[in-house]
């Protein structure tokens, strides 16, 4: 499949690499050109941080893609630069603006789509709950609250809304996408092969059936009614809106309107934009919009989080080594799990001598089951040492995501984290009918031996299918072993009666011994540092892999935002749900070997029916 993509856009490829040299040039130039005006180009680019002023506003705008970690990084779907703020700059930004007593308050801005997943969302409204604790003010603005965005600002002292706006707020719900019919009028035979009880291991459902089978149906109910009370208990806790009145809400819709939001105490009121500025002004104590001393939270916060990691520099006594993406053999980068290069982070945090606790940060749906063990051995090696290792869970820890996280001393989930999917798969297409049906090429093969050959243009043969077989259940076996060595309340039957492919929230996967505490990435470096006996207010933090930071580097961060200012942006909540599709495909598109995989994404930016 990948080399008939590849076939299908080598003209626009080349067109595009003769483009991109020539846009290398010109940034080079544009360097050269800033070395001469300034002298030290180093210098000008430290010279552009922030400076907070007293009295001054917090203004924390979420509409953008939110990575764990902050970076920025060139889109292939917009290609333009793409600056992404991170879960860690996030975390960092509100921590000092919590002690910053020039900060007075947030001003939270969430008129659009929060590019985060659902432990994601956690994480962010954790460390605003934690930032009260100040006494500083939260005020949150929205001309639309989707049910994602609404949960995060329910922790506010004051929600407001436009008058002309809505809030959509009816349950939790998915939909998945069959294959299944398409690829019978093609003639392409998806032959599967899952372990032999597999039977919640869904993800390849879409191409063996035109609908959910009753397993998938029944773990699909389950965790999200798991999810769902996780955000009716959470919107009670700051809100005061009891869960059955929020039910109730749900149920019959009785919230669409900005009026019907404001008589069932969602929100506090409704005011346009120049409104909410007046009430800014009156917050911060001051008569003209041109005393309100405004900081941007998204360049304070990497400004704060820079700072941390020149701080932790090549030593710290606790790593983070970050593991994100889905899984495969190689380097991966900051997006996708290599794991060559995870295994080099935590081997380089065993053997830093200055590191006393490590904790490994894993966002992931999984991926190759070789690649999955591979980084298992790493982590196993450093477990076995008398470092403490903490496992936190990001919004995906499932198969391949959980399989290189069991190792660990302890486990810390989100609520709404999905883990689990113990189970693997195998995916062999046989495309001959359509070769020959639909195309009109034929095949022919000469082989030295019978098996020689295992390739997408012919069936696959009885005996193929058993020793495929074979290795699936056995790979499915290691994965369950693995499992119960490092769950000391699990053996192998055990992890196999809640494994099979069943996907858990975090919630239900501490009941079934998954999973030791509920938390956020702050709660797993806090018990990191207790049972390494660091105090709080000695711990320093280095991360892994290292993000060598540069001049250049810093100068694309500054591009992208510059790019951003001034612009009148459309939802972005299409475009984001469009990246995370293209890079499903490609990812689809270069599975090797065998699969412990998520069988699928869940999302819920919920938007108001037009």
């Amino acid at each position: 499949m990948r080399s008939f993509f590849r076939t299908l856009l080598a003209s626009f490829l080349s067109s595009l690499i003769a483009f991109v040299i020539g846009g290398i040039v010109v940034v080079f130039i544009f360097i050269g050109s800033l070395s001469a005006l300034f002298g030290s180009f180093g210098a000008d680019v430290e010279a552009k941080a922030q400076k907070v002023k007293k009295n001054s506003l917090l203004h924390m705008k979420l509409n953008k893609m939110i990575s764990e970690r902050t970076h920025t990084t060139f889109s292939q779907t917009s290609f333009q630069l793409e600056d992404r703020l991170g879960i860690d700059a996030i975390r960092a930004g509100l921590a000092a603006a919590k002690e910053d007593d020039n900060i007075k308050g947030i001003y939270l801005d969430v008129s659009g789509v929060v590019g985060a997943g659902m432990a994601g969302h956690e994480e962010i409204r954790e460390a605003l709950i934690d930032f009260k604790k100040s006494n500083k003010f939260i005020v949150a603005y929205s001309e639309l609250y989707f049910q994602s965005n609404y949960y995060l600002t329910s922790v506010a002292d004051e929600l407001y809304i436009y008058p002309e706006g809505g809030l959509d707020f009816r349950g939790l719900g998915t939909e998945l996408m069959f294959f299944k019919p398409m690829l019978d009028k093609w003639d392409i035979d998806m032959q599967i092969i899952r372990g032999s009880n597999n039977k919640f291991k869904s993800a390849v459902e879409p191409f063996m059936l035109d609908r959910m089978s009753e397993s998938n149906r029944a773990q699909m109910e389950k965790l999200l009614s798991s999810m769902w009370d996780q955000m009716k208990g959470g919107i009670e806790n700051e809100r005061g809106i009891s869960a059955d009145e929020l039910e109730k809400i749900a149920d019959s819709v009785l919230v669409r309107t900005a009026q019907d939001a404001i008589d069932y105490k969602l929100v506090d009121g409704a005011k346009y934009k120049d409104e909410m500025i007046e009430l800014l002004k009156v917050k911060m104590g001051v008569e003209s919009t041109k005393d309100l001393n405004v900081v941007q939270f998204a360049k304070y916060a990497k400004d704060k989080n820079r700072k941390n990691r020149k701080k932790g520099n090549k030593k710290g006594n606790i790593a983070i080594v970050y593991a994100t993406g889905a899984i495969s053999g190689g380097e991966g980068d900051l997006e996708s799990i290599g794991s060559e290069g995870v295994s080099k982070a935590l081997r380089a945090a065993r053997l830093n001598d200055s590191v006393k606790a490590v904790v490994f940060r894993v966002n992931s749906p999984g991926g190759s089951a070789l690649a999955s063990d591979v980084i298992w051995r790493e982590l196993k090696l450093l477990e076995e040492t008398d470092k403490p290792v903490v496992v936190s869970m990001g919004d995906y820890a499932a198969s391949g995501g959980y399989y290189i996280s069991c190792a660990a001393d302890k486990i810390y989930a989100q609520p709404n984290t999905l883990t689990g999917s113990i189970g693997v798969f195998g995916v062999i297409p046989n495309i001959e009918g359509m070769l020959t049906n639909h195309i009109g090429i034929t095949t022919d093969r000469v082989e030295t031996n019978e098996y020689a050959m295992l390739n997408i243009t012919k069936p696959l043969e009885a005996e193929e299918i058993r020793m495929i077989q074979q290795g699936v259940d056995e790979v499915y076996d290691l994965f369950k072993k693995r499992v119960a060595d490092g769950r000391d309340d699990l053996d192998v039957a055990g992890v196999d009666s809640i494994g099979q492919g069943r996907v858990w929230s975090g919630t239900d996967a501490i009941e079934i011994g998954l999973v030791d505490e509920l938390g956020g990435i702050q709660d797993a470096i806090d018990y990191a540092a207790e049972e390494s006996g660091i105090e709080a207010e000695d711990i320093c933090l280095i991360e892994y892999p290292m993000i060598e930071e540069n001049d250049l580097e810093v100068l694309l961060e500054q591009l992208s935002e510059s790019m951003d200012d001034g612009k009148e942006k459309k939802d972005p909540s299409l475009s984001m749900q469009l990246m995370k599709q293209l890079k499903a495909i490609d990812e689809a598109a270069g599975m090797k070997g065998i699969q412990a995989r998520l069988p699928f994404e869940l999302y819920f930016n919920n938007q108001l029916a037009k």
